[in-house]
C-alpha cells in the first residue's frame, strides 16, 4: 500500500477543516499539511450555513455578555473554557475573514451589520446575506490555495484511523474516482468531518452529514461526548 506522509492530516475540508489548514500553515511555513475531504471543499455542508456567525463587535456589547448568552443557551451544559475561548476569538476572526474578501453585509455607514440571532440578548450575528456559510467557505478555501504547504485530496474517503499503542499515527483511505487504497501518516491528525444528521429519516442537512469521522473515532477506541445535541432546522 502506498504511503504518504505529511505532519499534520486534517480530515474534513469545511469551515473547521480549512481554518484550521490555514491555522497551520500560517504557524510554521515549513510544516506539510494534507487535508482529505469525501467532497469538494465547497460541497461541504458548511455552505449551507445561513445565519450568521456572533461576534461582539460594538459598544453595548460584551464578551461577558455573549459567554453569558451561550452558556444560558446550551441549558448550563456547554464547556464553559472553550466557549470563553471562542467569545474572544471570535471578532479578531471576523476582522481576518474580513481582510481575506468575505462579502460580509454591511449597514449604510459601511460598518459590519449584525442582526439578532436566536438566544442572544444582542445583534451580533455577522452575516453574509443568507448565504454566510457559503461566502465564508469561499473565502477560506481561497485563502487556503494561497499556502504552498496545504495539500488537498479531494473526494478521498478516509476509512480508519491508524493507531499504534493508544496513539494516532495516521488514516486509511480510498480514492473515490479510482478505488485506490493509500495510508497516510502523519505527527498530528484533526478530525473535522462534521455531524451525523443523515442518520435520521428527516433532516435539514446535506447528504455528506453521515458521521463518518465520528464512526472512525469511535472505532478507535476514542470516548464521544454530547452525541444528543443535535439540531433540526430552524
Amino acid at each position: 500500500m502506498e504511503v504518504i506522509s505529511h505532519d499534520i492530516i486534517i480530515v474534513g475540508a469545511g469551515i473547521a477543516g480549512l481554518r484550521a489548514a490555514i491555522a497551520a500553515a500560517e504557524y510554521d511555513s515549513k510544516l506539510s499539511i494534507g487535508v482529505l475531504s469525501k467532497v469538494y471543499p465547497t460541497r461541504s455542508h458548511s455552505v449551507c450555513a445561513q445565519g450568521g456567525t456572533a461576534a461582539v463587535l460594538r459598544e453595548g456589547d460584551s464578551l461577558e455578555l455573549h459567554a453569558w448568552d451561550t452558556v444560558k443557551g446550551s441549558d448550563f451544559l456547554a464547556d464553559q473554557d472553550v466557549v470563553e475561548l471562542f467569545v474572544n476569538r471570535m471578532p479578531v476572526e471576523i476582522v481576518k475573514l474580513d481582510h481575506w474578501g468575505c462579502p460580509w453585509s454591511r449597514d449604510e455607514d459601511g460598518k459590519l451589520s449584525q442582526r439578532p440571532f436566536g438566544g442572544h440578548s444582542f445583534p451580533r450575528a455577522c452575516f453574509a446575506a443568507d448565504y454566510t456559510g457559503l461566502h465564508e467557505m469561499h473565502t477560506l478555501y481561497g485563502r487556503s490555495l494561497a499556502y504552498d504547504n496545504i495539500n488537498f485530496y479531494y473526494e478521498w474517503f478516509v476509512t480508519s484511523l491508524i493507531v499504534d499503542d493508544g496513539i494516532a499515527k495516521g488514516v486509511t483511505a480510498i480514492e473515490i474516482k479510482t478505488g485506490r487504497m493509500s495510508a497516510f501518516k502523519a505527527k498530528s491528525i484533526i478530525m473535522a468531518t462534521g455531524g451525523y444528521m443523515r442518520i435520521y429519516n428527516f433532516t435539514t442537512y446535506s447528504h455528506s452529514a453521515t458521521g463518518d469521522g465520528v464512526a472512525i473515532a469511535y472505532r478507535a477506541g476514542i470516548p464521544l461526548k454530547d452525541m444528543e445535541m443535535v439540531q433540526f432546522h430552524p
